[in-house]
C-alpha cells in the first residue's frame, strides 16, 4: 500500500494555512484532504494565542490501483503415459520463522509550553511583517535544574531579523522570552535562531578562539577579542577550557564586555 503524502502547516487562519500548503505541494484544493488539528486561540490582548495547525493529505489519483489481471489458462496437453516410479523421500520443510512485529510509531504528545512559544513567536513575526515557519524544541543539553527552549525560524529573506551583530535577533529573543514567561507564569530561557545563524556563528567563534590561541602562544602576549554577548563569550570560554597553554577571562563592562586570551602563568 502506498503511503499518502501529508503536510502540517501553522498559520494565523485556516485559509492562510491551506493556501501555504497548496503552494508548497503545487496542487489544487481538490487534490488534498484537510484536517484541522488545532483551531488556535486569540490569547491575551491579541498576543500569546495559538495559531491554527492544519494537516493536508494528498488524495490518491483516480485509477491508481492496478486492475487485477485475469489468470491465463495454460494449454492443456495430454500427459504421456509413464511408468510409475517410487517417490523419493521428501525433505521436511524448515520450521517457519515467526515474524517479529514492527514497533509501533511513537506519537509525541503536544507540550503546552512548546505550543505557547511557537504561537507567540509566530504572532510577533506576523506583526513585524514576516512570513516564516516557527518550530520549538527543548535543548538537548537540558538538565533537571536548567531547561531552555530552542526556537527555529525558517523562511525567505529573513536577514533583516538578524541585524548587525545579531542585535535585532537578540532583541526578538528578549521580547519573546518575556512574553512566553508571562504566559507560562514562569521564567523560560529561549534561544531564538533564524535560518541556522547561531549555529554558523558558533562555528566561527570556535575557529576564531583556536586561531587567536595560536597567536597568543607564538607571541607570548595576550589578545582581546571583539565585544560579544554573554552567550558568545561562553562559546569562546568553553572552546579554550582545558587548553594546555592559554586561559581566558572576560573584561570590560556591558555592552562592550569582551574575552581576553592570555598565556598561562603570565
Amino acid at each position: 500500500m502506498n503511503e499518502r503524502t501529508t503536510l502540517e502547516i501553522i498559520a494565523p487562519t485556516v485559509e492562510e494555512a491551506l493556501a501555504q500548503g497548496l503552494a508548497q505541494l503545487g496542487l489544487p484544493a481538490g487534490a488534498v484532504s484537510v484536517e484541522v488539528l488545532d483551531s488556535g486561540s486569540k490569547g491575551l490582548f491579541g498576543l500569546g494565542g495559538r495559531q491554527v495547525r492544519v494537516r493536508l493529505t494528498v488524495n490518491p489519483p483516480p485509477g491508481s490501483e492496478p486492475a487485477p489481471q485475469p489468470a491465463s489458462k495454460p494449454d492443456v496437453k495430454p500427459a504421456p503415459v509413464k511408468e510409475k516410479k517410487p517417490k523419493p523421500a521428501q525433505t521436511p520443510p524448515p520450521p517457519a520463522v515467526e515474524a517479529t512485529p514492527a514497533p509501533a510509531p511513537v506519537v509525541e504528545e503536544h507540550d503546552p509550553l512548546i505550543e505557547t512559544t511557537e504561537a507567540i513567536v509566530s504572532k510577533l513575526l506576523h506583526h513585524l511583517g514576516f512570513q516564516a515557519q516557527v518550530s520549538a524544541h527543548y535543548d538537548e543539553e537540558n538538565t533537571d535544574d536548567r531547561r531552555s527552549l530552542h526556537v527555529d525560524v525558517r523562511g525567505d529573506d529573513l536577514s533583516a531579523l538578524i541585524g548587525r551583530h545579531a542585535e535585532t535577533l537578540n532583541a526578538l529573543q528578549y521580547v519573546a522570552s518575556l512574553m512566553v514567561g508571562k504566559e507560562a507564569q514562569q521564567w523560560v530561557q529561549l534561544v531564538v535562531d533564524v535560518e541556522g545563524y547561531r549555529g554558523r556563528r558558533e562555528k566561527q567563534l570556535r575557529q576564531l578562539a583556536r586561531r587567536m590561541a595560536e597567536q597568543v602562544i607564538k607571541t607570548g602576549r595576550r589578545a582581546a577579542l571583539e565585544p560579544m554577548t554573554s552567550s558568545e563569550r561562553r562559546v569562546v570560554h568553553l572552546e579554550l577550557r582545558g587548553h594546555p597553554a592559554v586561559t581566558t577571562e572576560s573584561t570590560g563592562e556591558e555592552p562592550y564586555r569582551k574575552v581576553t586570551i592570555l598565556p598561562k602563568d603570565s
